[in-house]
């Protein structure tokens, strides 16, 4: 059975770090070798990705198949009126932590849902590619939100297998 593009970008993230080139001094290193460009790792987020907070597009499928999903895009409103996975809420991510701040009241008359709870494993978010719906988690993990997951692949790999 071949992975799908979920399970490699499932995988993928859990790998994330990101390489950034920086412009050394020029000349030579001592081992004799150009190093006018040096690689510096530096890790995106200061833990591992856990795969059990990720999401694949068949999971997600099938979540919103039975209707047993919380789903929420925190892309910029301009993008998720481009396009967006059925279901889903749209809460950009400069406003989630102050979402998520709400009382469930507050929550359902600004966003027209119900506020997911904090123990709830069926609440995903998710966003163009999945680099700003990690972040949303980490926002909201000090809020207890502890059980959120993410789609890693986003509305860009949604949007290519629905077209399929």
């Amino acid at each position: 059975m071949r992975p799908t593009i979920g399970a490699w970008r499932a995988v993928m993230g859990s790998l994330m770090a990101v390489v950034v080139l920086a412009k050394q001094g020029g000349g030579s290193c001592d081992d004799g070798f150009d190093c006018s460009y040096k690689l510096e790792p530096r890790t995106v987020y200061s833990q591992a990705i856990d795969s059990d907070i990720v999401v694949t597009y068949e999971q997600l499928k099938e979540m919103i198949a039975t209707g047993n999903v919380q789903l929420f895009d925190v892309r910029n409103p301009d993008e998720f009126e481009e396009g967006s996975i059925p279901g889903a809420t749209n809460i950009p991510l400069g406003d989630l932590e102050k979402a998520f701040r709400l009382t469930p009241d507050q929550f359902r008359q600004h966003y027209g849902v119900s506020m997911p709870e904090k123990s709830d494993c069926n609440f995903i978010l998710h966003c163009q590619r999945g680099r700003r719906s990690l972040t949303a988690l980490e926002t909201l993990k000090p809020l207890g939100y502890v059980r959120a997951r993410h789609y890693a692949g986003g509305y860009s790999e949604w949007a290519q297998l629905e077209a399929q």
